[in-house]
């Protein structure tokens, strides 16, 4: 989609990502993944030019927007640092998770921050024990003198540590292998009983701050609750599912799309001294940069499109929205290895700039959901059955 096609307010939101990604993080990104440093620069940016409450209603100082203004907004974050893009996705979608059914008090606690800048959420929904399941929490919950109490481990957890709060699904013990009963709660981020483990030393997107997380005993208000006990499943394929799947879609699109720009770039000014024209001109090189472009145009169509369905709540936006992970992750994957090989030696330079955004997309393919299990998904909407055999 072009962006003079979009509402004025929207093109305005995604030309402030821009330039915060090209002013504030594209500056730090080397730094970022160097240093393993969890960005808060970018959300101190992102909060200057009011995209924090992305996803919060209006009526709270939000900018009520939905998954085609996520798209928009985290591919040009993604091309200025993936990971301040992955953190700020995250956020939206753990906004979005509260917004969704907020009760008075948690309007009041977090939705009017979060719309303010003064509050980043993030999700806790992976295990150790059940991998990329993230539909079959362990961690339980008990009812206890009118609050809850959760025990157990989230792993992989985004901004771990850093966050204000977290969107955590946990289910009632004796249900752990049942994927339609657990239930979400926003679990502060100073919650006494929260341990945090060392940061995950990844191999890619290493500013995100991704680490475990012991819930020993934690105290949850009945309050925070989201929703109604146990019928949280809705929210994985309703609210969690879309948005965490367009927020990480358009990051890896970023990434993408920068790899290509490093490209052209480097085509068009790199001459051997042998020779009076640049290597743009080379016609196997041509080729190579054509195919690399379509591929990224046509993954942000279908991402482009999936979120259009999604915001119009059409039959077929589930479909299209698991498959635009699948499409994008693998275009973000073979882009930049592509981009690697065209940039020859210079590109090979340790923890270069193509090499941090090569590593940084290998996540598409193994974040949950995996590329495995989303194609699943896929054929089985498709033919009309159920994701879950059981259900």
């Amino acid at each position: 989609m072009l962006k003079e096609e979009l509402p004025y307010t929207l093109r305005q939101l995604v030309s402030a990502a821009a330039d915060v990604a090209r002013d504030v993080l594209a500056p730090a990104a080397e730094a970022t993944d160097e240093k393993a440093v969890w960005p808060r620069h970018a959300f101190d940016a992102l909060a200057e030019v009011e995209l924090m409450g992305l996803h919060v209603a209006e009526r709270f100082g939000g900018r009520g927007q939905g998954l085609l203004a996520l798209a928009l907004v985290t591919e040009e974050l993604g091309g200025g640092c993936s990971s301040s893009a992955i953190c700020y996705g995250m956020h939206c979608v753990a906004s979005k998770v509260i917004q969704v059914k907020a009760n008075a008090a948690q309007e009041e606690r977090y939705l009017s921050p979060i719309a303010q800048g003064r509050h980043v959420s993030s999700l806790a929904l992976s295990e150790p024990g059940t991998g990329s399941h993230f539909y079959l929490p362990q961690l339980t919950f008990t009812p206890a003198d009118g609050n809850f109490v959760l025990d157990g481990t989230k792993s992989f957890v985004t901004s771990g540590g850093q966050a204000d709060s977290y969107v955590i699904s946990a289910v009632a013990p004796g249900l752990e292998a049942d994927p339609g009963t657990f239930s979400c709660f926003v679990v502060d981020g100073a919650a006494v009983g929260l341990e945090w483990q060392e940061p995950w030393n990844g191999f890619g997107m290493r500013g995100n701050s991704s680490r475990s997380v012991k819930l020993n005993n934690v105290t949850v208000p009945a309050q925070n609750l989201l929703g109604q006990q146990g019928d949280e499943l809705w929210y994985v394929f309703d609210v969690i599912a879309p948005y965490f799947l367009v927020a990480m879609s358009g990051t890896y699109l970023g990434i993408a799309r920068a790899a290509l720009e490093a490209t052209t770039q480097h085509l068009g000014t790199r001459r051997h001294s042998h020779a009076q024209q640049p290597l743009a001109n080379v016609p196997a090189l041509i080729d190579d940069v054509a195919e690399m472009w379509i591929a990224v145009t046509r993954a942000r169509e279908l991402l482009h499109y999936a979120a259009r369905l999604g915001d119009a709540e059409h039959a077929e936006a589930r479909a299209a929205i698991l498959a635009c992970k699948i499409e994008v992750a693998e275009v973000a994957i073979s882009v930049t290895n592509r981009a690697m090989a065209l940039g020859g030696g210079r590109a090979y330079q340790a923890n270069g700039r193509l090499a941090r955004l090569l590593r940084d997309a290998r996540a598409a393919e193994v974040m949950a959901p995996t590329t495995h299990m989303l194609k699943s998904w896929v054929g089985r909407t498709v033919l009309g059955l159920p994701f879950f055999d059981r259900l």
